[in-house]
């Protein structure tokens, strides 16, 4: 594919990025002896790692077949959350222009461009090398006709959109993350098959900006990973917006017709008809592991990914993984980390474990439903051993204020220590205020501690201290409170 393939439509905005994280007229570096590290993937948990190996002083090389930023900056996080923004604007105002919406995105993620850019990855020392990247020994990786020979490698090629086996689906060219954010007309009639998180955002959106959105799954319910009150408050919202929920059913058939495509599914045992302008299909991502060489490289895989032990290390022990490659935690920010840990363990000979990272999440819905630690399912499992507290966002005067009562804090709490375990937030804020939770999580302290913060007011992170309020308050038993009646009455009599 040539680079002027890579992003649709040809305007400025998307010229601008190309021209930083595929340079149409790219030169690629004449190849080291041999490299401390070499990455094959120049995604967030590629660049990572590349950036901070380079920043230590290791001879490193970066291989990249398509756009530097990986899903993240070109067809995920940046594009989508921009889309959300542009609708929680437009909420009230009528859809607006749909075009200069989608313009304005591009235009904001040329603009993070830079940060992922091949120049300033070349600024930094790395040899960036854009084109195709394969294995072709177990200390060896070719590209564009050249050989890198290394101690040791990195691969995060991260993971592409799947489609599942529907008749007729893939015949009908639905729309995925990948090609979503090139649309520049408003599609009247949207239908969208997957309600996890990308459907979620998408479909709210959307139905913001002017469409009228079917939001379509076999689950019987929204975000099946989430707690199930959450999934209840976003399914609220989602029907009050107007958007058409329908959940639960079996997709038999998917056809195009002239301009419209079709889908055929059975719900509630009744045959439905569900004809839409445009389909986007958001119902799962496959790793990218073919045409890598890894067989030659003695690397395991299958189709779920690259095989790694907790330290990431492959079955190669000079090649390491990382990101949606290998995790099923596809989030930027896990990617993120686990560049961090392979960074430790690949040039530094360290141990540590992957698996003991503590992984927060976040749908950015309106409300935002944010969550760490261990889940509701869990915990339900676990019910002899965990105390489960809830405090209601129509106790927090922030949420009032903003008219956003109707989501919770939550928490899964270790009835032996006091322990948190896990905790959900459903408000606007979700994700930023769940870091205080996470941290308690990390840090293997106790909810106590979070009565103990002080938070400015109003927000919705007091929903922590009221919990942890809840949690000071159930330990107060019988016993306990007739001691301490009797201790302040002789306290009072001195």
């Amino acid at each position: 594919m040539s680079s002027s393939q890579l992003l649709s439509p040809d305007d400025e905005f998307n010229r601008d990025l190309l021209a930083l994280v595929h340079p149409p007229d790219w030169n690629n570096p004449s190849p080291k002896s041999v490299y401390d590290l070499v990455v094959l993937g120049g995604g967030p948990a590629g660049l990572v790692a590349a950036s901070g190996a380079a920043g230590l002083g290791a001879r490193v090389a970066l291989v990249e077949k398509s756009l530097l930023g990986g899903d993240c900056l070109n067809s995920g996080c940046v594009p989508s959350k921009a889309l959300l923004a542009a609708a929680r604007r437009s909420v009230g105002g009528g859809p607006g222009d749909f075009a200069s919406v989608m313009a304005g995105m591009r235009r904001l993620r040329a603009g993070l461009g830079k940060a992922d850019s091949a120049q300033r990855f070349t600024d930094l020392g790395i040899d960036v090398f854009l084109g195709h990247g394969n294995f072709t020994a177990s200390r060896t990786l070719e590209v564009g006709g050249q050989w890198l020979k290394f101690k040791r490698a990195l691969v995060a090629t991260g993971a592409v959109p799947t489609l599942p086996p529907v008749e007729g689906l893939a015949e009908a060219a639905p729309l995925t993350s990948e090609t979503f954010f090139s649309l520049t007309e408003l599609p009247r009639q949207l239908a969208i098959i997957g309600a996890g998180p990308i459907g979620c955002e998408m479909a709210q959106a959307m139905q913001r900006l002017g469409s009228r959105v079917t939001l379509i799954d076999a689950a019987p319910r929204l975000l099946p990973r989430e707690d199930p009150d959450a999934s209840r408050v976003l399914a609220a919202q989602l029907l009050s917006e107007g958007i058409e929920l329908i959940l639960g059913c079996s997709i038999a058939s998917v056809s195009r017709q002239q301009d419209s495509t079709l889908i055929n599914l059975s719900a509630a045992g009744s045959e439905q008809l569900v004809e839409a302008d445009a389909l986007l299909v958001a119902t799962g991502r496959q790793a990218v592991v073919d045409g890598l060489g890894l067989e030659t490289a003695g690397v395991d895989f299958s189709s779920r990914g690259i095989t790694v032990d907790p330290c990431l290390r492959t079955t190669n022990p000079r090649v390491y993984a990382a990101g949606d490659v290998c995790s099923r935690y596809q989030f930027t920010h896990a990617a993120d980390a686990m560049a961090r840990v392979v960074l430790r363990n690949a040039l530094f000979g360290g141990h540590e474990r992957a698996d003991q990272l503590v992984m927060p999440w976040c749908t950015y819905t309106s409300p935002e439903i944010a969550h760490v630690g261990m889940t509701a399912e869990e915990a339900e499992a676990a019910a002899d051993e965990v105390t489960t507290l809830t405090v209601g966002m129509g106790e927090l005067d922030r949420a009032v204020l903003e008219e956003n009562g109707d989501g919770f804090a939550r928490v899964h709490v270790a009835r032996r220590n006091g322990r948190l375990l896990g905790a959900t937030m459903v408000a606007e804020h979700a994700g930023e205020a769940l870091g205080e939770a996470a941290l308690v999580i990390k840090t293997g302290a106790r909810l106590g501690t979070l009565s103990t913060v002080i938070h400015p007011y109003p927000t919705v992170a007091e929903a922590w201290k009221k919990l942890g309020d809840q949690w000071q308050r159930s330990r107060l038993t019988p016993m306990t409170a007739r001691f301490l009646k009797l201790l302040l009455r002789l306290l009072t009599l001195r």
